[in-house]
């Protein structure tokens, strides 16, 4: 009997990178209110950089508010130890936090900031940290432009992803975005997947683009219509290209507005999230308010499918057995 109970380990015997790699595959809200009240140690391996090395609150961004957006995104990225390699979060309201992601980007490879409030000016400022970057989005960011484009490919040299789409109302008082193009062919030369959808592009802009983007593999100018590329020019000079568009019915042209646009706020998260400082486990107390949605974890069960950890299974009941 003793034999056999030796085979197996307790949870606090897991080593955190594990633990890490099996929290990533549970919600935003169960990592940052859940899993801490388990145990200790679990608690330590979520304050800790093991969960963070990959930041995705795009889709609670969005329905959050700004004043918990800022508080959050300052959490997770000091948790983080600056060894995050991707960041995806929607709506940066202010430069300030741009440059607070600059500070911390040593490791940083994919950044996602569609629909941010940045400038060109602070982009120019942060560009030169954010060397590391491979991927990069930038989609509906009305207030940057070619300056901020330039400033990234001067600074970037290992970008080969940019997506940079827009939406059509946002560019109905724009005359002409060939400047943007521009940018890009002349900063960007190793790029291979380029999205540009509903951009104010002419057919010379995104010839300049392929005349010097050479590796380039895929292009998205859906909503582009005043660019005509010739078919057989494409198999001729660039035949790995596949390219989407601009003849592409898609729910912009349907005018679903209010399903498929970007825009809709009619959802909204009530949960709130735990902030540093807060201990579970000295005084065993939740004053603070971090989980009030009145959800007692009495006969809580907890499964997690792991990827990556040979689909490892672990479950558990609480509270614990005495």
């Amino acid at each position: 009997m003793g034999e056999c109970s030796s085979e197996f380990r307790g949870w606090e015997e897991l080593i955190p990178d594990a633990l890490g790699l099996i929290f990533r595959n549970l919600s935003l809200q169960e990592v940052l209110t859940v899993v801490p009240r388990v145990c200790k140690s679990w608690g330590h391996v979520v304050s800790g950089p093991y969960c963070w090395q990959e930041i995705d609150i795009e889709e609670w961004s969005q329905r959050c508010k700004p004043e918990q957006l800022d508080r959050m995104l300052q959490m997770l990225i000091t948790r983080s130890c600056g060894s995050f390699r991707r960041l995806s979060v929607s709506g940066l309201r202010n430069d300030s936090l741009f440059s607070f992601i600059g500070d911390h980007a040593t490791t940083l490879q994919t950044l996602e900031l569609p629909r941010s409030e940045i400038s060109d000016s602070i982009v120019e400022c942060v560009a030169p940290r954010l060397s590391n970057i491979t991927f990069l989005d930038v989609s509906y960011c009305k207030k940057i432009g070619a300056r901020a484009l330039e400033a990234f490919g001067q600074h970037c040299k290992s970008l080969i992803r940019l997506r940079r789409r827009m939406h059509p109302l946002e560019v109905a008082d724009k005359v002409c975005q060939d400047d943007e193009a521009y940018a890009i062919a002349c900063t960007m030369p190793k790029l291979r997947h380029l999205e540009m959808a509903y951009l104010l592009l002419t057919t010379r802009g995104v010839l300049e683009i392929l005349s010097q983007c050479r590796d380039l593999e895929f292009l998205d100018i859906r909503g582009c219509w005043d660019v005509k590329l010739d078919e057989k020019f494409l198999k001729e000079r660039h035949s790995g290209l596949k390219v989407l568009g601009p003849q592409i019915v898609d729910c912009y042209e349907r005018n679903f507005w209010d399903e498929c646009s970007d825009y809709s706020d009619s959802s909204v998260y009530s949960w709130e999230f735990m902030e540093d400082g807060l201990d579970f486990y000295e005084g065993g107390s939740d004053d603070d308010g971090v989980w009030d949605e009145g959800q007692p974890l009495d006969g809580l069960e907890v499964r997690f499918y792991g990827g990556g950890l040979n689909d490892a299974f672990l479950a558990f009941d609480w509270p614990p057995s005495p």
